[in-house]
This record gives C-alpha cells, structure tokens and sequence, in this order.
C-alpha cells in the first residue's frame, strides 16, 4: 500500500495507544490499520491479518443485525461514515476471522484532512451486553 498522509500516521500512533478497539480505513474502503485492543473482538492480530483493500472485509468480516438478519454494507457505521461523512452508530452482531460471532456496538466518523481532505473513517467498537 502507498505511503499514507501524516494525518493517518498519527492517528495510527494515537490508535496504538487507545484501550478500546479502533479500526481505520481509508477513503477507498480500504482496512489501514486496527490496535492491538481490537484484536481479541476481530480474532486475529493486525500483524497477521495487515492492510488490506475493502472489497476482501465483507468476505472476511460477517456482520449482522442482533436479530441474526443480514446487514447491507451501507448499513455499517463504517461505510455510512465513509460514503455520506457523517458519524454513525449500530449495535450489530459480528463474526471475527476466529469464528467467533460476538455482539458489538460500532460508533464510526469520517476522518478530514488539511484542506478538506477525505482521508477515510474510524471505527471505535466494543464488546456488548445487548440483546
């Protein structure tokens, strides 16, 4: 992958310092990164899963609503930041590159540049007790 603004590389860094789990995608839809507290819920360390292009995640990563439904891509939080660049939340049912199917809520936002740039979005989600 190319080289990444210095505003991704920061928010890398400041990601790798956050004990809740965040993943950061770039404008294309691309995964750039996710830390280390992401990992138990995603199943995987980011070291063996690496960046990766987006059309790869939805074959990776199932998601579905709590109800066990199936979710379009422009229900997720990530996307709707991504694609309208605007936050958004959902409580969803995710299942990790461990098998694991976990309950997580999602809040996600877009991510601007200098000079209005669209540089991606970023996930910030947690385990949850919601049924």
């Amino acid at each position: 992958m190319p080289q990444q603004p210095v505003e991704i590389i920061l928010l890398r860094q400041w990601a790798s310092y956050v004990t809740t789990p965040v993943w950061i995608m770039g404008p294309d839809g691309s995964l750039l990164y996710y830390n280390q507290a992401a990992e138990p819920v995603l199943g995987q360390p980011f070291d063996e899963a690496g960046e990766m292009p987006g059309e790869w995640l939805a074959k990776m990563f199932e998601t579905a609503a709590l109800d066990g439904s199936p979710l379009t891509a422009d229900e997720l939080p990530i996307n709707i930041a991504l694609t309208k660049k605007r936050p958004a939340h959902k409580p969803m049912r995710m299942k990790g590159l461990d098998g694991a199917w976990r309950k997580i809520e999602v809040t996600a936002f877009p991510i601007e540049g200098v000079g209005q740039r669209h540089l991606g979005a970023v996930a910030i989600f947690w385990e949850s007790e919601i049924s």
